[in-house]
């Protein structure tokens, strides 16, 4: 067998095996559940800007970005802008590699892939610190709710040109907020892309973690993602993701478009 298959075998089994192994997957909700009350989410920045993501799920949406390759990723919440950072860059180096096959060069000014955030509230020195990065070129952002039909009118527009799109959702975390926003933004994600639900976990955790916050155990991301996806088959959860980082905050939030 060729041994690059051969590997590849090697992981899929130990997927598999994770997804079997219930002990393992109860020891990392504990795990994320203790975690948790430290804010580890906050430690972390990605070129510069905080990033407030588990490093294992940002690792899974280098995976995904890089095989599905989309021209336009939107993402609803920004706050410090480091997840819009990491976008833009993940989309500046699928470029620098279509370019190196086919001997192209790559006008750093002319991004032909583009990140777009949306935030109700962008703070200033963050917008000012999101500007000033070396990624700018490649970033818009809109300021207002991402539920609010001019908002959801103006980023229909920027997909309309877009031959795949990516889906990012991690903004208020409320069950009917997040369903109006997977009701808003999951039919543009392209087919084989993904809309991805953050924040899930909320679910799963105590409801003291969420202290005042408006959400919580029965009202949050992963229930509004299983009510969106029973009247929307075109969509799975991609459990094979779930399975292998163990440590996420988005478990049942990968979701796939697959018709």
């Amino acid at each position: 067998m060729d041994p690059i298959e051969q590997f590849q075998e090697e992981v899929e089994r130990n997927i598999v095996g994770l997804g079997r192994d219930t002990d393992v997957q109860a020891l990392s909700r504990i795990w994320v559940r203790e975690i948790a009350r430290h804010k580890w989410a906050y430690n972390f920045a990605w070129l510069g800007r905080p990033a407030i993501q588990f490093p294992n799920d940002t690792w899974a949406m280098q995976e995904i970005i890089w095989d599905v390759r989309p021209d336009l990723i939107i993402e609803t919440g920004i706050a410090h802008g480091g997840s819009l950072i990491f976008s833009a860059s993940m989309l500046a180096l699928l470029e620098f590699c279509d370019a190196a096959e086919s001997g192209r060069v790559v006008d750093p000014a002319k991004p032909q892939r583009r990140v777009l955030g949306i935030d109700i509230d962008i703070r200033a020195h963050n917008r000012k610190a999101i500007e000033a990065h070396p990624l700018s070129a490649r970033i818009d952002m809109l300021e207002g709710s991402s539920i609010d039909p001019e908002t959801i009118a103006q980023v229909a527009k920027a997909a309309e040109s877009a031959e795949t799109v990516l889906i990012c959702l991690d903004s208020n975390h409320t069950h009917d907020h997040v369903l109006e926003e997977l009701q808003a933004y999951a039919p543009m994600t392209t087919v084989g892309s993904y809309c991805v639900v953050f924040d899930t976990i909320v679910e799963d955790m105590p409801d003291d973690l969420s202290g005042d916050r408006p959400w919580g155990v029965g009202n949050n991301p992963k229930t509004a993602a299983r009510a969106f996806l029973a009247d929307h088959p075109e969509f799975e959860v991609d459990r094979r993701i779930d399975h292998k980082l163990q440590i996420s905050v988005a478990p049942e939030g990968f979701l796939r478009r697959i018709a």
